[in-house]
Parts: structure tokens; C-alpha cells; sequence
């Protein structure tokens, strides 16, 4: 795009290799011409070598755009958000692929009227207005007379005058537009500056995801550059350094710990309580208490309440609780504090593929992970897991609680997705509560 006439250009490619790009521009400097300058963005294809060459070749003057801050090229951006906006509109409506109508797009685009320019860009550069659909429309329902034939002289001096007026207004324009947009921006613009020494917090794009940022730091200024811009010191050993506009820079603000006060106090003699002392577990970052000590091997406190269950039943009448101890110690074996497990039915999982699902464990702190080594050992010892050589695997997890204690899970959503399911309806959990909701002894 032209930043002077606003006078748009797009070509479709399918690679935007730094080859591509210079075949494309060379294209177009040979209708237009070489220009004295060119801003870009710092893709690496604009970076290259090969390109910096072909640039200096041409004897052009190679500017690039700050880093993640698009405002420098705002009229470029924002003719990217019109030009994409066009094209979903044409796709939508014909049912065809974008790059056909971008030939129809700039067409509409070149002869529509710039707000801030007060003419067309098409206008500005060719001197009059191309003959479109709308000007073939006009001419075939007005028939204007056609006008009396001029010299080549006359002509091309009549066109001289009449681009350089139209350049003329369309500069006037431009600066009375820009001056009622800073004059609107100013209102709440707060003026910043930062000096160098001083720690400050970056709006970076996060790493593996190019669309998210998130603030790092703190950073130390290192130098204060033109146009608002700063030299930054990085913690990124491959990156000693990095330039930010002022827009991405916040100031880092350090938690000041203050020293307690201490304030004499009269010897009173008093009471003394004594209470043993209490260690507390240690709280992972997401609330997950971390037990200091291991877990016992009692995990079902059954064994406690077959030690208390004859004041438990002390509701009932003693023929109903004499039938409830009796049943109770017959079957003792269900009631431990060990988890069991049955051996009466077995369930297949049947899935749609024959390909094993096979995931690597998650990276967990080493509190977590040792708390994982003790469930699982847990796990083995009481004969309710046993160790495979399966191909297939999935990793386990260790979740919060609603009462902040961990849960042993495994993570098995990539098996479900390929689980074949039963069409047998299961019961509702609500219906079973309702059916049982009302029984007595």
C-alpha cells in the first residue's frame, strides 16, 4: 500500500518465501516504479539476505515495523482487516475461492473515496477515476454527450494540473484527518516515559502459541531509543536483548516488606496453654495439599467403626440389631480397611481401532511425583494394579479435591474417544436415589 495515495495492492502466493515475495514485487515495481522507501514487518523473509540485496540493488530504502507493535503500519493493518473482510463476503455469497476475487475487491477498493484523503486512490495516482460497473451503468441510462476531442498537448497538461491538485487536497485532507484523530486520542492518552535502570513488566507473545501474550519480567532498561521505543535487557540466553514500544512496557512495582513493629510489654503473669505443635502440609500453587508423611495403609476406617457399630445402631429396636450384627460379621471380609476388588464378572473395552494408544507420563514437581510413587506402590501391594507391558498406556494425574487432598486419576480421554459405546441405557443416578429414598428397615 501506498502511504502517501492509499492506493492498495495484494497478490495471492502460495509460499511467501523471500523468492516469492521479490518475483511479486518486482512485478509490481515495474508498473509503478522503484519507490524510495519500503516498510515491512520482521518476517524472516524479510530479513533474508537475499532480500536485503535485491533491496540495496534497487537502491531502496528498507524500513521494518517495531516488534508486536502493528501501530507503526496502522494503515496497512487496517486495510488487512478490510481487504479479509471483502473477501469473506465475496467467498460467502458466490460460493468461490478467495483469490479469484481479489481482482474485483481492489477494483472496489481503488475507486471507493478515502475518508481521511477525500479522494480515491485510483484517482490520485492515475488522475481520474477508471471506468467501472457503476460508470458503464451511468453512461448507458444517462447517454452523456461525448465530449469534444483535445490535443495530446492540452491533454496531458490538463492532467498535470488536475493530479497535482488532487494530490494537493488530498494532503490538506490526510493532515486535517490525522489532526482530529491525535486531537481525539490525546483526550485520554496519558504521556509515559521510562529511564534507563528502571524494571519494568513486556507484553510477550507466549511461547509455542504466536496469538497469546502475556507481561514478563521485570526487565531492566538498557537504553531509551527514538519513537518511543526501549532496549531491554532479556533473561533469553539466546537473546541478550530486545527492542519494545512503550505501548507493551507497564513499570514493575516490588512488594515492600516492611519489618514488624515490636512494642515492649508488661511481664504479666498469666496462664500458659500448651498445644502440640502442628505441621502444616505444604500447598501446591492450584491448592493441592501435599502430606509430609506417608499415607498408612488403612485407607477405609471400617475397622473403627466395627469397633463402634453396636452405639451406631443404638436407633433401632434389638431384634433389628442383632439381624444387623449378625449380617455384618458374617461377611467381615467386605469390611476391611483395604480396598477390594471382584472377581464374579469381567468388562472388554471394545474400540474402534486396532492402533495401540500409547502416551508418555505428564512432567510433574517432585512432590507430586512422589506422591504418584506412593499410590501406585499402594496400588500394587494390595493387588489392585499390577504392573503391564501393554502398548497400550496412559498417563496418570494427581487432582485437588473439594477439600484440598489429592485424588489419584488417570488420564484416559484419548481412549474414550476411540471406545466403542454401549447401547444398553444405563440407570439414572436420580431415579436410583428416588427408588431407595423411602426404605426402612
Amino acid at each position: 500500500m501506498c502511504a502517501a495515495t492509499r492506493f492498495p495492492e495484494a497478490v495471492p502466493l502460495r509460499k511467501i518465501t523471500a523468492r516469492s515475495v521479490i518475483k511479486a514485487l518486482t512485478k509490481f515495481f515495474s508498473t509503478f516504479g522503484l519507490p524510495k522507501t519500503i516498510q515491512t514487518d520482521q518476517g524472516t523473509n524479510f530479513k533474508s539476505g537475499l532480500f536485503k540485496q535485491v533491496i540495496q540493488t534497487l537502491g531502496i530504502n528498507h524500513i521494518t515495523s517495531s516488534a508486536y507493535h502493528p501501530e507503526s503500519q496502522g494503515a496497512l493493518e487496517r486495510w488487512h482487516q478490510t481487504l479479509k473482510a471483502m473477501l469473506r463476503k465475496y467467498c460467502l455469497e458466490l460460493k468461490k475461492n478467495w483469490d479469484e476475487g481479489i481482482p474485483f475487491v481492489l477494483f472496489a477498493a481503488r475507486e471507493s473515496v478515502q475518508e481521511s484523503l477525500g479522494f480515491s486512490p485510483a484517482e490520485l495516482v492515475f488522475g481520474h477515476t477508471p471506468r467501472g460497473p457503476l460508470q458503464a451503468l451511468k453512461e448507458k441510462l444517462l447517454s452523456p454527450v461525448e465530449d469534444k476531442r483535445k490535443s495530446v498537448r492540452v491533454y496531458v497538461r490538463e492532467f498535470n494540473d488536475r493530479l497535482c491538485c488532487a494530490n494537493k487536497l488530498a494532503k490538506e485532507c490526510l493532515v486535517s484527518s490525522q489532526l482530529k484523530m491525535k486531537q481525539r486520542h490525546d483526550r485520554v492518552a496519558v504521556k509515559r516515559e521510562f529511564q534507563p535502570g528502571d524494571k519494568v513488566l513486556a507484553l510477550l507473545p507466549v511461547l509455542g502459541s504466536s496469538l497469546s501474550a502475556k507481561f514478563t519480567g521485570p526487565l531492566e532498561v538498557q537504553q531509551v531509543l527514538k519513537n518511543n521505543n526501549y532496549l531491554l535487557g532479556s533473561s533469553d540466553k539466546r537473546r541478550k536483548a530486545r527492542v519494545c514500544h512503550i505501548n507493551m512496557l507497564k513499570p514493575y512495582h516490588s512488594r515492600e516488606v516492611s519489618e514488624p513493629i515490636v512494642t515492649p510489654t508488661p511481664q504479666v503473669s498469666a496462664a500458659v496453654t500448651v498445644q502440640p505443635e502442628k505441621h502444616e502440609e505444604p500447598e501446591e500453587d492450584d491448592g493441592l495439599r501435599i502430606p509430609n508423611s506417608p499415607r498408612s495403609c488403612a485407607r477405609l476406617p471400617n475397622s473403627e467403626m466395627l469397633k463402634v457399630l453396636p452405639a451406631k445402631l443404638n436407633h433401632l429396636e434389638e431384634a433389628q440389631k442383632r439381624d444387623v450384627l449378625a449380617c455384618v460379621s458374617q461377611y467381615t471380609c467386605l469390611f476391611s480397611d483395604v480396598p477390594t476388588s471382584t472377581t464374579v464378572l469381567k468388562h472388554d473395552i471394545a474400540v474402534k481401532t486396532n492402533k495401540p494408544i500409547k502416551q508418555h507420563p505428564y512432567r510433574v514437581n517432585p512432590g507430586k511425583r512422589t506422591l504418584m510413587k506412593q499410590e501406585t506402590d499402594y496400588l500394587v501391594t494390595n493387588g489392585l494394579a499390577k504392573p503391564s507391558v501393554s502398548p497400550w498406556s496412559s498417563p496418570c494425574l494427581v487432582e485437588k479435591k473439594p477439600d484440598g487432598t489429592p485424588r489419584f486419576i488417570t488420564d484416559f480421554r484419548k481412549v474414550n474417544s476411540v471406545t466403542v459405546l454401549d447401547s444398553y441405557p444405563l440407570p439414572r443416578m436420580d431415579d436410583c436415589i428416588d427408588n431407595i429414598g423411602n426404605a426402612n428397615f
